[in-house]
């Protein structure tokens, strides 16, 4: 079979201990929250569901000896795996709970599937949910959920990095969440490209109408609905700007209540279970890395080095070239990180045969915390069962562009063990940028978004500079005026004065 310019090779006699997925499953429910069950629930669901669509049924989860979940955000666990477990009727060796990130999905793939390979697991169930739709209705009605609390519990092990996503510094300055800042990378992009403030928004909000046409195909997704790009691009009241560029259609959705489910297996176990070989699907190889990673450190904010190496590192080590494969789901949270993405990877975005998502992407597939590429993943499963023979590459995102995770998916059989790779070296010796949290004088702005309150009203600018001798310094601008030009004019290269308050003067 050909795939681009890759002649699919024949796969090798396969390993007991190759790893394949054998089932997925997704769940997604709008439920009055007096009557709303809790994350675990959904959980359960959608395992149950994943074993079903293995064909060995619910005896599979039974067997697991592994329960691996993303972080849950909206109910306080201390160990859901062990309550999942306990409600299967499993006995894991194991339970691996994770540090925030919506790169984690993927990387307890990569974990996951090293452990099969190493010979240490045979059955591992991962699943995440979210009932943050509930949380937020439950809060508007002023009903007290009757969820149980998990205390005292504690997991085999905790996978990623827990450093907090931002420095004490940058903190000290504004910023603190994804809509403060994935639209100051959205600005650096577009003052990088050298497109006209209005150009460039018509260019995402036409790249964001290609990821809501897909999830109107999408039976598991949150937001169903195709919209034009002038509808993504116009601030209305149900659309308000949320961070200049970005209106709220251009940003995740994280008020979903979803969840998914993956079982992966050793052939060992997926033969012993009696799953049939037209549900597998092989995990080929994957990568993680992660940036420099404070934003500060950063040589620029348009760029990610260690989504770059985590990119090159997992398709050399399939043999494969970005041109080979043939579907594609990079992480969505804004199109800034989508963008990123793709020039790291050389995927170009303007191809009509290729739009870079299998779901729709966190503004309209649905963005439940952690746990968005495990419903990437579950999807790309059923994507490749219906192109036998084609590859697919999942990305996961944590932070921001802080944490990278790469997968490479397909129903051939891999003609190489897989492997992890985790090439930080890599990425640590790239070029780093000093900063500064107690500059004052003249500056050069290097990004900037402006803020807006529930009204659609500008409140804030949040400004990257930099000194004269390249030092990164943080600033604010609250002038009225000046939030008004910098949402019509471009800020990017303009000079400017940071005070020792940290704010920035244009005058």
């Amino acid at each position: 079979m050909t795939l681009g310019s890759f002649t699919l090779r024949p796969g090798r006699r396969l390993d007991p201990r190759t790893p394949v997925i054998v089932g997925v499953g997704q769940t997604l429910r709008r439920p009055d929250p007096t009557v709303a069950t809790e994350p675990l629930d959904m959980m359960v669901d959608a395992l149950r569901m994943a074993a079903a669509d293995s064909g060995a049924g619910s005896a599979l989860l039974q067997r697991a000896d592994s329960v691996r979940v993303p972080k849950v955000v909206s109910w306080p666990y201390s160990d859901p795996g062990a309550l999942v477990a306990e409600r299967l009727g499993a006995a894991p060796a194991e339970t691996v709970y994770c540090s925030d990130g919506g790169n984690t999905p993927q990387l307890l793939v990569n974990d996951a599937a090293e452990g099969i390979v190493r010979g240490e697991r045979r059955i591992v169930l991962l699943v995440g949910a979210e009932a943050t739709y509930t949380r937020l209705r439950a809060r508007r009605d002023g009903v007290w959920l009757e969820w149980p609390k998990q205390a005292g519990a504690r997991q085999t092990r905790i996978l990623g990095e827990t450093l907090p996503g931002v420095s004490e510094a940058e903190g000290a300055r504004g910023l603190e969440v994804p809509i403060q800042i994935y639209p100051i990378f959205e600005n650096a992009l577009r003052a990088t490209g050298g497109a006209s403030l209005d150009a460039h928004r018509a260019k995402i909000a036409d790249l964001w109408s290609r990821f809501s046409a897909v999830a109107a195909g999408n039976p598991h997704a949150w937001s169903p609905r195709h919209l034009a790009a002038t509808e993504i691009n116009t601030p209305t009241p149900t659309n308000r700007m949320i961070g200049y560029p970005y209106t709220k259609a251009l940003c995740a959705n994280s008020a979903t209540d979803q969840a998914a489910a993956v079982i992966l297996c050793s052939v060992e176990g997926a033969r012993a279970a009696g799953v049939p070989e037209e549900r597998w699907v092989f995990p080929w190889c994957g990568a993680d890395t992660h940036d420099h990673w404070f934003l500060s450190q950063r040589a620029d904010l348009h760029s990610s080095p260690g989504l770059r190496a985590a990119g090159r590192a997992a398709l050399g080590r399939a043999g494969l070239g970005i041109d080979d494969i043939a579907h594609l789901d990079l992480y969505a949270c804004f199109p800034s990180a989508v963008q990123v993405a793709a020039a790291e990877l050389g995927i170009r975005l303007d191809d009509p045969g290729r739009t870079p998502t299998v779901t729709g992407g966190n503004s309209f597939a649905g963005g439940p915390g952690n746990n968005y590429v495990m419903h990437a993943i579950a999807t790309m499963v059923d994507v490749l069962r219906a192109d036998p023979g084609s590859v697919g590459l999942v990305t996961g995102v944590g932070w921001y562009l802080t944490k990278h995770a790469v997968g490479l998916y397909s129903t051939a059989p891999p003609t190489h063990e897989f492997r992890r790779d985790r090439p930080q070296a890599e990425v640590d010796g790239q070029p780093r940028r000093a900063s500064t949290d107690g500059f004052s004088g003249n500056v050069t702005v290097e990004s900037y978004t402006v803020m807006h309150d529930r009204d659609g009203a500008p409140t804030v600018a949040l400004v990257a500079s930099l000194t004269p001798d390249g030092r990164r310094a943080w600033g604010t601008c609250r002038k009225p005026d000046t939030l008004a030009a910098m949402t019509s004019e471009e800020f990017c290269g303009v000079p400017a004065q940071l005070g020792p308050d940290g704010n920035v003067d244009f005058s």
